[in-house]
């Protein structure tokens, strides 16, 4: 071995000193015989005499010298041996295949089955695959477990010089000849350390709130003398099945709590999806409304103060969604669990009031208004934009609405504005010319929206501090920041409804316009599909105020009858309609000849839905590179929930998405495979 060898050649010049020594001697005696003969000769001899001593020396005691060395060497390797065999460290040499070459007792105890992992180490740790061995000079960790331990595995290459002196514990040398490098394995017990993490995971303090939705709605709809018993029953409820998560939960009003339990109960709430939803939707002693709740639960927060805070924005955002959910927030994951049932809408409108003094006072302390709907705006959405711009009209201040792209539907109510004396020429903006606009001291509404990624222009978001959010769509995790005022209600039919409303509340002698008063009914009415869908009391009072403010529905009826090629396209894709698990309906609204294809595949949607058995449609239209899911549903299937599980959002029964990079047909497929494990695991 090279090492050997040059150990051989230190020893053997250990060994020749005694000669070379000689040298020095017979120069000295070279510089005496220049001084002094006589001395020189006597200095001679003795130069004679060590040299035939010294190679005696050498030739006679160096095998008993080498001999020495030898046993040395032996005794020192079988001492290695026997550490490296018995060390209390588990520890093995794989070759480069993964097959174990050889291994100390401490590893074999562990793996019991040595023959199995010559064959390959895969066969015991199936973790440790080819791919992950080390094919450079850094380290690979490995954690997994094996039989009732927790390890880490510690992968090393070395390579094959480093274990050469070392080859007596190789079993199978033939091996080191045909590779370029082995792998060192050593194994840690790591179970005490897992066993630790796992409960102090356990032993995580979560912070949650639950609010009950409609309780003053719901007291009123039972006897006077039965009100206490169903509050009674359910705060029953809500305490027998905190105690089943040894959780402790303190009423903090008469229809808030707040609870504090062990993380280790998680998994239990999660795998049931929140039961206490149900238990506390199905107390009934003859109330007409049912009682529902809301959670939010903040999970894994630092500090008990951030797990409140969590909890206080998943709690908004449960009711935000419309209630009778539960929401986890963990950092900036959000999960959702329920959000069956239909939202229930409010008799007062206190809120309306509060929110509409508010809204004064922002725009009158503002020098310019700027009001934008989300991108490919519809009715709906311009209608509304149209009352925020009506608002700012009567409180002196410049306003502007922003539009890029005009649909066909907003067409017609759009026209009536444009070229109108009675309007500035500048009422509507582009993008571009909004930024250009926009400063520190303008207000911007959002209308009819609230994900940034969805409105008209999301640069404006960046531009103004001063931001006010009116909308009537479920709430998602993505949300505007920092908005000065956000008035979210998903209950209300359509944005139009809830400005309707605030506009009776601004003052000043507010007036419509007959063109403004139609555009908001249109809104309405398009929104609710001819007042089929989400329509409530108040729905009725918004247009009645309309009506009173001249909206007239013939005139709106007109501008909006359909065109013939989009009504043929219509036909096209009502006639190609797939029926996927006997209640869900699937077609494909074509965008050739169509001015918004969009909107003609949310009216294939509808029309979809006055099929007999059917819970829920979804039409999917090819348009500028995306596809776009117009999903709707009467009140047996939440869309929203389907909606959001592909990255879009929207109401109970009227929701959306937007898909790229995609084809129709796969575009059809992830939906179906939404709703397939939805069914499997009881969402549906």
């Amino acid at each position: 071995m090279r090492n050997r060898r040059r150990l051989s050649g230190s020893l053997r010049a250990y060994l020749r000193w005694p000669l070379l020594l000689t040298s020095l001697l017979v120069v000295m005696n070279i510089c005496i015989y220049m001084i002094d003969r006589k001395a020189s000769v006597v200095m001679t001899c003795f130069v004679v005499l060590y040299l035939v001593i010294a190679l005696s020396l050498f030739f006679v005691k160096r095998p008993s010298i080498m001999g020495d060395m030898v046993r040395f060497a032996s005794n020192y390797g079988q001492v290695q041996s026997k550490l490296l065999k018995e060390l209390s460290l588990p520890y093995a040499v794989i070759d480069s295949t993964g097959k174990m070459l050889w291994a100390n007792d401490e590893f074999c105890d562990i793996i019991h089955s040595e023959r199995r992992a010559r064959h390959a180490i895969t066969n015991i740790f199936p973790e440790i695959t080819n791919d992950i061995l080390p094919f450079s000079e850094m380290d690979v960790e490995v954690h997994l477990s094996y039989g009732d331990a927790n390890y880490k595995v510690v992968l090393r290459r070395v390579s094959i010089p480093d274990f050469e002196e070392d080859s007596y514990y190789m079993e199978d040398e033939t091996t080191i000849q045909n590779t370029s490098y082995l792998i060192a394995m050593y194994l840690h017990d790591e179970t005490e350390i897992v066993a630790l993490q796992k409960e102090n995971r356990d032993q995580r303090q979560i912070i949650g709130l639950l609010y009950i939705d409609n309780y003053e709605e719901a007291l009123e709809s039972v006897d006077e003398v039965r009100r206490s018993l169903l509050t009674a029953l359910v705060d029953r409820k809500i305490n027998k099945y905190m105690q089943s998560i040894d959780a402790v939960i303190k009423k903090i009003e008469k229809d808030k709590y707040i609870f504090v339990f062990q993380n280790k109960y998680m998994q239990q709430l999660q795998s049931n999806r929140f039961s206490i939803l149900e238990e506390v939707r199905s107390v009934n002693i003859g109330n007409e409304m049912s009682v529902t709740i809301s959670m939010g639960l903040g999970v894994n927060a630092d500090t008990y103060m951030r797990g409140y805070e969590f909890a206080r924005a998943a709690i908004d955002l449960a009711l935000g969604r419309g209630g009778d959910q539960a929401v986890l927030k963990e950092g900036e994951k959000i999960s959702y669990y329920g959000g069956k049932s239909v939202t229930v809408e409010k008799n007062t409108r206190v809120k309306a009031r509060v929110k509409a003094h508010a809204l004064r006072e922002f725009v009158e302390a503002k020098d310019k208004i700027v009001i934008m709907g989300h991108s490919i705006g519809d009715v709906d959405s311009f209608g509304a934009a149209i009352g925020m711009y009506r608002i700012a009209k009567t409180l002196g201040k410049k306003a502007h609405i922003v539009i890029n792209e005009v649909t066909s539907s907003v067409r017609p109510i759009l026209s009536r504005f444009t070229n109108n004396p009675d309007y500035e020429e500048d009422m509507f903006l582009n993008s571009s010319s909004a930024i250009q606009a926009v400063d520190m001291n303008t207000l911007l509404i959002v209308v009819d929206v609230n994900r940034p990624s969805y409105t008209e222009c999301p640069e404006l978001l960046e531009l103004t501090k001063t931001i006010v959010i009116l909308d009537h769509h479920r709430q998602t995790g993505e949300a505007v920041e920092n908005a000065v005022l956000s008035y979210i209600e998903p209950y209300a039919s359509s944005s139009c409804e809830m400005v309707a409303e605030i506009l009776q509340y601004i003052g000043d002698g507010l007036k419509l316009r007959q063109c403004e008063a139609d555009a908001m009914y249109a809104g309405i009415v398009i929104d609710t599909n001819n007042f089929l869908n989400k329509t409530g009391v108040r729905t009725f009072e918004a247009a009645a105020y309309l009506r009173r403010s001249g909206a007239d529905v013939t005139r709106i009826r007109k501008a909006f009858r359909t065109e013939m090629p989009e009504y043929i396209t219509k036909a096209e894709a009502i006639t190609s309609t797939e029926v996927f698990m006997d209640k869900y309906a699937f077609a494909e609204c074509s965008s050739e000849g169509v001015d918004s294809p969009t909107v003609l595949g949310a009216q294939v949607a509808n029309e979809l839905l006055n099929i007999n058995n059917m819970k829920a449609s979804f039409v999917f239209t090819h348009f500028n590179g995306k596809i776009y899911i117009s999903a709707r549903s009467i009140d047996e299937l939440n869309v929203q929930v389907v909606m959001e599980k592909l990255g879009g959002g929207g109401h109970m029964s009227v929701a959306g998405a937007q898909l790229s990079d995609c084809t129709l047909a796969e575009a059809m497929q992830k939906v179906k495979d939404v709703l397939t494990k939805m069914t499997e695991e009881g969402d549906i």
